[in-house]
């Protein structure tokens, strides 16, 4: 049977390192979850099984374990899909349907794919005795910590509806601020597509032609004329590079930031883009902040919720705020300090989590945090577009009255001389 090392938590946030012999990873975790710890790293430890039987009774196990976790193959379940389950979930249990009779219907209704093939798994692991928590754990492609986390907190209350509620509250604001950014920056994104590829047209084909016009009448040209000439010899010659500069930009960013210094200077930058920076900060506080509320608001303990809403940050200088914040509180101090030393959040944010915590509602005061910075995101999102549009517009002109200019005033010299 295989052994994992593993690093885990307990409700009092104290680190826990060991070994366990489980027939699979998952199987691993379950048992680990099962002594109450949390679970925050696990690999398997080097080296074969025992000798003699136990060792095929633990193949034949892991085999079994392998072929149910194979339901989860074929990519992730989208936020869209796993949301609307979420929600159709809350309302049977509601209902008061069984959780197993509940998971068959929507298996049932369901399209082919990764979710049905999530829910196929889920539904064998509860047969088998399994908690819903613990069978949605080992469908990791569909239900993430924080999901998984919440479930888990909900059996323990004995008020899964409830907290399948707010699990689909949480999930439908998250995709409706991320479909209200999306479809805002679609226009934009379009008009600057076009632009560029009606500008690369000009540069690419029009312009050579008057080229060859020039060079026939033998035409001193303006300085403006022959700066449009360079560019368009240079787009002519070098039209590779226009796919293989961004792409390459991109590849450079994605190395830098394997490394976590880097990673963390890549991501520091992004937050200091003039108004993308404002929006990408703001939109991370939001996301954070109702994270934490609905997991503390289900019962999760706060040491758990602050490294799930770390790990949901995806920027390494939030990520580093809210590491600072877990060590302080387990060494005793409050939320508020050390989210003021670091300095990724206003101070409004920090005196409305010091309240929550002296009051005793720390979840509400996240909530209402997560409110204003998601309007705070709309707000910005609007006055980007609207920015961008008159701006685009101008830019536009330019190029255009520029390339017009650099084209007519040889065109004018070449009608003069021979009139």
């Amino acid at each position: 049977m295989p052994t994992y090392h593993y690093e885990a938590m307990d409700n009092m946030g104290t680190e826990i390192k060991d070994v366990i012999d489980a027939p699979s990873e998952a199987d691993a975790q379950t048992i680990i979850r099962q002594k109450g710890f949390f679970v925050t790293k696990i690999a398997e430890k080097a080296g074969k099984g025992k000798k003699g039987g136990k060792k095929d009774d633990a193949k034949k196990k892991k085999g079994k374990t392998v072929a149910k976790k194979t339901f989860s193959l074929g990519g992730r379940v989208s936020a869209k899909k796993l949301t609307t389950f979420t929600r159709q979930l809350s309302t049977l249990q509601d209902a008061g349907l069984p959780i197993l009779r509940s998971l068959r219907i929507l298996e049932g209704q369901a399209k082919p794919g990764p979710l049905k093939n999530s829910l196929i798994g889920v539904i064998e692991d509860v047969e088998s005795g399994n908690t819903l928590s613990e069978a949605m754990a080992k469908q990791p492609k569909c239900f993430n910590n924080l999901y998984v986390n919440m479930v888990k907190a909900g059996e323990a209350g004995g008020a899964l509806e409830v907290i399948l509620q707010r699990l689909a509250e949480f999930q439908e604001r998250a995709q409706s601020l991320k479909r209200k950014v999306q479809g805002a920056m679609i226009y934009p994104c379009a008009v600057i597509f076009v632009a560029v590829g009606i500008v690369g047209f000009i540069m690419y084909w029009i312009i050579p032609k008057f080229k060859a016009i020039f060079e026939g009448f033998d035409v001193e040209l303006p300085g403006m004329t022959v700066w449009l000439i360079f560019g368009s010899d240079m787009v002519v010659k070098y039209f590779y590079l226009g796919p293989v500069i961004p792409i390459t930009i991109w590849l450079m960013i994605k190395i830098i930031k394997k490394n976590k210094t880097g990673e963390y200077l890549v991501d520091k930058a992004f937050l200091k883009i003039p108004m993308l920076g404002s929006i990408l900060e703001k939109s991370i506080v939001a996301r954070t902040a109702r994270t934490l509320g609905t997991l503390i608001a289900s019962g999760v303990p706060i040491l758990e919720g602050i490294i799930i809403a770390r790990d949901t940050s995806n920027n390494a200088v939030f990520y580093r705020a809210y590491q600072n914040t877990y060590n302080a509180i387990r060494e005793g101090e409050s939320m508020a300090v050390p989210l003021k030393e670091s300095r990724v959040v206003d101070d409004m944010v920090v005196n409305m989590i010091d309240v929550g915590e002296e009051t005793g509602a720390l979840d509400v005061m996240l909530y209402k945090v997560a409110d204003v910075y998601d309007e705070e995101v709309s707000v910005l999102v609007d006055g980007l577009v609207s920015i961008l549009e008159p701006l685009m517009v101008v830019v536009l002109g330019l190029i255009v009255g520029f390339i017009v200019i650099a084209l007519f005033m040889p065109l004018i010299k070449l009608l003069n001389e021979l009139s």
